[in-house]
């Protein structure tokens, strides 16, 4: 049992968290797909952003004799992970070229590659 999610050993939010910092997605996991869209990509239906404050957020609710309860005093988890907004915005916008994939439409997909 871990006191904040990016410490939680052998857990899906460690692996995404680690392989993100690296600029990677990773394999073992599915991937996040963003919003919901027609069509939509196979992936979850949100950003890894939203997850990881989703999983933060929840685990503050927790009571605090609980185990898994993350302490109200520490930061939120992206300003714990040290992530500069203007990075992650970056990484948002130039996804195709940080992680060496294709996300979208499968014409868009077939545009891009020809």
């Amino acid at each position: 049992m871990a006191d904040r999610p990016e410490t939680s050993d052998h857990t899906s939010i460690q692996r995404r968290i680690s392989a993100a910092q690296d600029g990677n997605q990773p394999q073992q996991l599915f991937p996040f797909a963003g919003n919901p869209r027609e069509p939509m990509p196979v992936g979850l239906p949100f950003w890894l952003q939203d997850y990881l404050e989703l999983v933060d957020w929840s685990g503050r609710c927790l009571r605090e004799d609980k185990r898994g309860a993350i302490d109200e005093q520490l930061p939120p988890i992206l300003e714990r992970l040290q992530i500069d907004p203007r990075h992650w915005l970056y990484l948002n916008r130039n996804f195709e070229s940080r992680f060496k994939s294709l996300v979208g439409a499968a014409q868009s997909v077939r545009s891009v590659c020809e």
